[in-house]
């Protein structure tokens, strides 16, 4: 009788990203970390503009009132959402070196980069949904809160804003855009790095320091085109209503930002498949 061969199965480099995603993403959510930052990133987005929309309209003088910013007010958190984000980004890779888990992800999946895209992909979803929703949760609670607070100190004006009005819409949904990518920065970084305090430190200095250094180190003339092109100042464009005569613009800002991330994810992907895990 003849042996009855069994059909082989044709490789699939969709199915074995497949397959990769889905493990990043167990990784991704088996870890507690994820949860406290992702957690903290939320609180942090919600919890500053509602306390914001209850202290600020009180104590607001009256030249500022006809300059008030709803919206800028709503997604004041994001300033503060971006540390647990960034740093869940460094954390997802440099743990993984950390404890020794790399090499058993890197035996079991040899193509380096396509581990990195995953890992990737997978948590810029979970970061970009996360942030859209706390983001759009921010500006409608404080918008809220907003709409019955001090209406005779305005003078009767309406505080809040609209989803409608001329840029509000992009700034709110460019909150969440903003920390995914920020997100992969960090991701960048620490792959580049491994250490997760070398990383967080260098996104860190990117983020606060440099705009510190130039503010202290540069002449005026130097900072007026050297600081729009700095990684936050240049990012925080796409939550912005109003824009400075010195900014880049929203969408322009956000290309450069999003160039600092790719930069740093393409030497990740240099560096991870020439040095040993």
């Amino acid at each position: 009788m003849e042996a009855i061969s069994s059909p082989e199965v044709a490789y699939s480099p969709f199915t074995e990203f497949t397959n990769v995603l889905r493990s990043e993403f167990t990784k991704l959510r088996s870890v507690r970390s994820t949860y406290w930052t992702l957690f903290a990133a939320v609180v942090f987005t919600i919890g500053l503009g509602v306390l914001g929309a209850f202290v600020v309209p009180a104590h607001l003088q009256a030249h500022d009132r006809a300059t008030f910013n709803a919206t800028r007010l709503s997604l004041s958190g994001v300033n503060l959402a971006q540390i647990a984000v960034g740093v869940l980004g460094v954390l997802i890779i440099t743990n993984e070196y950390g404890t020794g888990m790399i090499r058993a992800t890197l035996s079991a999946v040899p193509q380096r980069r396509l581990v990195l895209a995953a890992k990737g992909v997978v948590f810029a979803a979970v970061a970009l949904v996360v942030g859209l929703i706390a983001s759009f949760i921010a500006y409608f609670v404080t918008q809220a809160i907003l709409s019955g607070q001090h209406p005779a100190a305005f003078a009767g004006r309406q505080l809040q804003s609209s989803l409608s009005d001329p840029g509000v819409l992009r700034a709110v949904a460019g909150a969440g855009l903003y920390l995914a990518v920020l997100g992969l920065l960090g991701l960048g970084l620490g792959a580049i790095i491994r250490v997760s305090a070398g990383a967080i430190s260098a996104l860190f200095g990117l983020l606060f320091v440099l705009p510190i250094f130039s503010a202290a180190a540069l002449p005026q003339s130097w900072q007026n085109t050297i600081n729009p092109y700095l990684p936050f100042n240049a990012g925080s464009d796409i939550f912005k209503v109003r824009l400075d005569p010195t900014d880049l613009g929203p969408w322009a800002g956000f290309g450069v930002f999003c160039i600092y991330a790719a930069v740093a994810l393409a030497v990740a992907c240099v560096v991870i498949s020439r040095r040993d895990a």
